[in-house]
C-alpha cells in the first residue's frame, strides 16, 4: 500500500525522530569538557541543523510573483 502521507509530514517525523534521538544522546553523553569534545560539539551542531529544518518547514512559505505592468 502506498503512503499516503505529504513529503513536508514525513520530512516532519523525520526531523522530529531525529531530534529527539539526539536530545537522547546529549542527555547521557558524560559531562565534555567545555569547548574541547569534539563529538559533543558535532551532537550539538547537528541537533542546531534539525532544529533548523524544523523551523524551515513551519516557516510561512513566500513565492514571489512577477507583477504585470
Amino acid at each position: 500500500m502506498l503512503d499516503q502521507t505529504s513529503p513536508t509530514a514525513r520530512a516532519r517525523s523525520a526531523l522530529t525522530d531525529a531530534r529527539a534521538e539526539l536530545d537522547a544522546e546529549i542527555r547521557s553523553y558524560p559531562t565534555p569538557i567545555s569547548g574541547c569534545d569534539a563529538q559533543y560539539n558535532h551532537l550539538l551542531a547537528e541537533r542546531r541543523r534539525v532544529h533548523a529544518a524544523l523551523e524551515a518547514l513551519d516557516a510561512d512559505i513566500h513565492i514571489p510573483t512577477p507583477r504585470a505592468p
